[in-house]
């Protein structure tokens, strides 16, 4: 779902971004994607934070995991912002996070519909179950992208909603809004 910040909701937009044409189907949708907390209005739109440079990304990235290590890298392997990695493990991870975005492309049929695991994160955890380096794939519009987090994810934040405004800002405004 996507929406210029200055549209007003309408019944038209909300069935078409529930791509339904049941009104009530589409308003329950919305009602759970809220109550979730993936969806919310924000009475003050501030666009300030959108137009974050690479050079600024790494101070956001790093508010994603404990450790303040986190990159992110495009389909290719190539990293374009990095937090607390050393280069060369950057580099290296950014090319881990393509074999490992391939990798979940060649197995999602067996994860989604066999194992039943709807989740397209990858990760390596110590032997507790902790996470120590996962891979989130992220789509934006028709770009993918791996952001990479060394340490215990956390995205359950206002820096992770940035880091989407920036992205969708970067590469989603790229695509024909609804």
């Amino acid at each position: 779902m996507r929406a210029n910040p200055s549209e007003v909701i309408s019944s038209e937009k909300i069935l078409a971004w529930a791509d339904t044409s049941d009104i009530n189907t589409a308003l329950n949708l919305l009602y759970r994607l809220q109550r979730l907390e993936f969806l919310y209005g924000d009475e003050n739109i501030s666009n300030e934070d959108i137009h974050l440079t690479d050079e600024q990304l790494p101070e956001l990235l790093e508010q994603l995991s404990n450790s303040g290590k986190a990159l992110l890298a495009d389909e290719n392997g190539l990293y374009f912002a990095n937090a607390n990695f050393h280069h060369e493990a950057a580099e290296e991870l950014g090319l881990l996070a393509s074999e490992v975005a391939k990798m979940e492309d060649g197995h999602r049929l067996l994860i989604r519909n066999n194992l039943h695991i709807n989740n397209s994160a990858w990760g390596i955890c110590d032997p507790s179950g902790q996470s120590e380096l996962t891979f989130f794939p992220l789509y934006i519009g028709e770009t993918k992208l791996i952001l990479v987090i060394g340490g215990m994810p956390d995205l359950n934040k206002e820096a992770f909603v940035t880091l989407v405004k920036v992205l969708y800002h970067r590469y989603g405004s790229r695509q024909q809004t609804i």
